[in-house]
């Protein structure tokens, strides 16, 4: 039966955003219980992450035990001032960034080249086992993979120096008194424990594409490289890409365990292995200025919320499809 000329014209006088409100509501009513569901995780979501964002104020306020934080006075910029014009300012700031810049790559290059090799495996159990064991030191603490690496570099009872440079006929080193070599130790370090866990990633994403392509490309006399160029890569793509901006948005933000436990607080070392956390922590240790600490944290959350933005708004203007958001 034809619907009535008269119920048109009052649907073509209602307003769009009444329309809208009306759907929404047969929505929510349809879907209730989707939404019950997704009540607790929404209200821990509020208790976990929003309601402590009230502590933003302390990083503008000088503190004061005695009157709380709604009553202590307002500072300004002072907070964040002491950041730019200390003389560690440039040391902490470069070493921050170039540190978690290598991080980067490092996570990138080494998980999808073993998340391809172990692609290859035939035997499931071997691939299995390979990442397993890839995977556990992600596990550890930094406490625990701190005396592991004071194992190998001791100065007295060290395996480097007890075994290794003896047998190669070399002279003990020093390695807590080097400021050279620890550029190289703290990449490798991140490297080895995060690895099995971006490798898992980038291995589900492997598994997720269709045998299809590769057994085309066989056929066609496509090799391994070509395969794994012209395949693998590109149809994993998305997820790199978001791995990527993920790590970008934490790109001011330093792994307080690696550079705190593993140099085992060789003052020699702070050129090379101070970073903005570790630096805000001592200071704090020093001073004992709450609100020096909030300032730091509150400028490496925006510096991180606007790179993940300007860098997502790159990639979409590349590729929309391997955007974020």
């Amino acid at each position: 039966m034809a619907k009535p000329a008269t119920d048109t014209v009052t649907a073509a006088y209602i307003p769009k955003s009444s329309v809208k409100k009306m759907t929404q509501i047969r929505i929510i009513k349809k879907y209730w219980i989707f939404y019950f569901m997704m009540l607790p995780a929404v209200v821990l979501l509020i208790l976990n992450n929003y309601i402590p964002m009230f502590g933003i104020m302390i990083a503008f306020k000088n503190i004061n035990y005695a009157d709380g934080i709604l009553g202590s006075p307002w500072s300004g910029l002072r907070n964040f001032e002491y950041l730019f014009k200390t003389s560690d300012a440039w040391i902490i700031t470069r070493n921050t960034l170039l540190y978690n810049s290598g991080f980067i790559i490092l996570n990138l290059i080494f998980p999808i080249s073993f998340a391809i090799m172990l692609n290859e495996i035939r035997s499931r159990f071997l691939a299995k086992l390979h990442q397993t064991v890839m995977f556990l030191p992600y596990f550890l603490s930094m406490v625990v993979i701190s005396y592991l690496v004071f194992g190998f570099m001791s100065d007295e009872h060290g395996y480097l120096n007890s075994s290794l440079l003896p047998a190669l006929g070399m002279e003990s080193i020093q390695w807590y008194f080097t400021q050279e070599v620890w550029p190289y130790v703290l990449p490798i370090v991140n490297t080895w424990k995060s690895m099995g866990y971006f490798t898992v990633i980038y291995m589900a994403a492997i598994i997720g594409i269709d045998d299809e392509y590769y057994e085309a490309a066989t056929i066609d006399g496509a090799s391994k490289w070509k395969q794994m160029t012209s395949i693998t890569v590109p149809l994993i793509m998305p997820v790199i890409t978001i791995m990527t901006l993920l790590q970008i948005g934490k790109i001011f933000n330093a792994d307080f365990g690696l550079f705190f436990q593993v140099p085992r607080e060789s003052g020699v070392l702070f050129p090379v292995t101070n970073v903005i956390d570790t630096y805000v922590y001592r200071t704090f240790l020093t001073v004992g200025d709450i609100g020096l600490s909030s300032a730091a944290g509150l400028l490496q959350s925006v510096i991180g919320f606007t790179l993940v933005f300007l860098s997502n708004w790159v990639v979409r203007r590349i590729n929309k499809e391997n955007a974020l958001f």
